[in-house]
C-alpha cells in the first residue's frame, strides 16, 4: 500500500526548503538555552552554594521556582506564539536571558541570584525556550516533523556534550562569576540575529506548503476503524481548531501530561545533582563532567534516530521503548561505583533521554495540529512544568536527609518504568461535537 510520505514525494518537493532555516534557528536557540539548564546549573553547584552558603536542599529550591514561574507563563506564551508567531517572541527572549546572565556575575548574596534566575533568566528562556522553537517548527512541517523537531533539539545535545567541561574547565580559570557573563555575551551572538533575520510565522505566507510539497497533500483523518499503527503515527487533521477547554475533556490530554510530567519530575532532579553524585562517590570533577558529557552525546546522537523511528513505527511503542532504554541504563548505573557500568549506564539514560527531545513534541504536534498547538501545548507545559518543580528539591533534602542519592535516583527509575507502562495506552484524541458556548475565542 502506498504510504502518504510517497504521495508528498510524488506531489513534488523544492529542491531545498526554507523551513530548514527555521530548524537551524531552533538548533541555536536550543544551545543557547543549556546555559539555563540544571544540567549545566550542575557544574555551579558546588562552588555556589560554597561562596554563597546555602545547602543543597536549599539551593535546589532554586529549579523549582524557574519551574513554577515557567509552568505559570507557559499558557500566556502559547497563545501568543499561535497569533504572533516566534520571530521576536525568540529574539528578545535571548536578550532578556543574556542580560540575566550578566547580572548573576555581580550578586554578592544568595538572593540576589534567585532573584536574577526568577526574573529575567526564567522569563527570557520562556520566550526563546523549546515550546516557542517547536510551535514555530511544528508549522513548517507534517510528515518530516521527527527529524526536523530531532535536528533542531540536537542543539541541546551538541551543548551538552561540551558544557559541562567547558563550564567546569571556564569556573576554574576565570570564576563562576565571569563564566556567567560570557554565557550572556553567547546567547546574543548566537540567538539574536538568526531569529531576527530567518524566522517566519509560516509556509503559507510565503507561497509554500509544509514540507517543501509544491503541491499541498491533506494530512489523513484520524480514524478509530484504522489499524493501530497508521493512525498513531500520523498526524491528525491539522486544519482542525482546538480549544484549551475542548483539549483538557480528552484523555490523550492527560495521559501525555502524566507520562511526560511524572518523568520529568526525575529528569530534572538527576540534571542538577547528577554531577555531585558521581563527585560524591570519590571520582574526580573531570571524570563527573564527562559523565554528563557522556549523557549529552546520546542526546546529540539519538534524537534523530527516534525521529525516524517515529515517522515510520506506532508512536506508543517508540514512546515505551524510549523509557524502557532510559530506565534500565539509570538502574545500570547507580547499581554499582565501577567506573565501567557508571559510563554504560549513563550512556543508555542518554539514549533514552535524546528520545524526550524529540517523542512529546511529535505527540502533541500531531494529536492537536498546527492552528492552535500554542495554546493547548502551553496548558500542556503549565501542567507538566509544574510536576517537573518537584524533581531537584526532593533529591536535594533527600540527600540532606540521608546524606546519599541512592534513594531518589531509584525512585526515578520506578517513574520511568510507570510512564513507559502508561505510553502503550496513547491514543489520538477524537474531537467530539460540543455546544456553542464551549466555543469561544481563548
Amino acid at each position: 500500500m502506498a504510504s502518504m510520505d510517497g504521495a508528498a514525494v510524488n506531489a513534488g518537493t523544492r529542491r531545498f526548503f526554507y523551513g530548514w532555516y527555521i530548524v537551524g534557528v531552533g538548533f541555536l536557540a536550543n544551545l543557547a538555552s543549556v546555559f539555563s539548564l540544571a544540567s549545566t546549573l550542575s557544574v555551579f553547584l558546588k562552588p555556589l552554594t560554597a561562596d554563597l552558603g546555602v545547602s543543597r536542599g536549599v539551593f535546589s529550591l532554586l529549579r523549582s521556582g524557574e519551574g513554577l514561574i515557567a509552568a505559570a507563563m507557559a499558557p500566556f506564551i502559547g497563545t501568543q506564539v499561535d497569533r504572533h508567531g516566534g520571530r521576536w517572541m525568540i529574539a528578545l527572549g535571548a536578550i532578556v536571558v543574556a542580560m540575566g546572565y550578566l547580572l548573576l556575575s555581580q550578586v554578592e548574596t544568595f538572593w540576589q541570584f534567585v532573584l536574577v534566575r526568577w526574573t529575567l533568566v526564567t522569563m527570557g528562556d520562556a520566550l526563546m525556550g523549546q515550546m516557542v522553537i517547536n510551535v514555530a517548527i511544528a508549522h513548517w512541517f507534517l510528515r518530516r516533523r521527527g527529524r526536523a523537531f530531532a535536528l533542531s533539539s540536537m542543539g541541546v545535545g551538541f551543548a551538552k556534550v561540551c558544557i559541562p567541561i567547558v563550564a567546569a574547565s571556564l569556573i576554574l580559570w576565570l570564576g563562576w562569576r565571569q563564566t556567567w557573563a560570557l554565557f550572556g555575551l553567547v546567547t546574543i551572538a548566537l540567538v539574536v540575529g538568526p531569529a531576527l533575520f530567518f524566522v517566519r510565522r509560516s509556509p503559507e505566507e510565503m507561497g509554500l506548503h509544509p514540507d517543501g510539497v509544491l503541491t499541498p497533500v491533506a494530512p489523513p483523518t484520524v480514524n478509530a476503524a484504522r489499524h493501530e499503527k497508521a493512525s498513531a503515527a500520523s498526524p491528525a487533521e491539522d486544519d482542525v481548531v482546538w480549544t484549551r477547554r475542548e483539549a483538557a475533556r480528552t484523555g490523550a490530554f492527560w495521559l501525555l501530561v502524566m507520562i511526560f510530567g511524572v518523568s520529568s519530575m526525575g529528569v530534572t532532579g538527576l540534571n542538577l545533582h547528577v554531577f555531585a553524585y558521581v563527585s560524591d562517590l570519590g571520582h574526580s570533577d573531570v571524570v563527573a563532567g564527562t559523565v554528563m558529557s557522556v549523557i549529552a552525546s546520546m542526546q546529540l546522537a539519538s534524537p534523530l534516530a527516534w525521529g525516524f523511528l517515529a515517522e515510520r513505527m506506532s508512536l506508543p511503542l517508540v514512546v515505551m521503548s524510549k523509557f524502557v532504554v532510559q530506565g534500565a541504563g539509570l538502574a545500570l548505573a547507580i547499581s554499582t561505583g565501577n567506573l565501567f557500568f557508571l559510563y554504560g549506564g549513563f550512556l543508555l539514560y542518554g539514549i533514552g533521554l535524546g528520545g524526550g527531545m524529540v517523542l512529546p513534541e511529535i505527540l502533541w504536534a500531531n494529536y492537536f495540529g498546527r492552528k492552535s498547538l500554542g495554546k493547548v501545548r502551553g496548558l500542556g507545559l503549565l501542567l507538566t512544568h509544574g510536576l517537573a518543580a518537584v524533581g531537584p528539591p526532593f533529591f536535594g533534602f533527600l540527600f540532606d536527609l540521608t546524606r546519599t542519592y541512592g534513594l531518589s535516583f531509584a525512585i526515578f527509575v520506578a517513574a520511568l518504568i510507570g510512564s513507559g507502562g502508561m505510553s502503550i495506552f496513547l491514543r489520538p484524541p477524537q474531537k467530539s461535537v460540543l455546544d456553542a458556548r464551549d466555543r469561544v475565542s481563548e
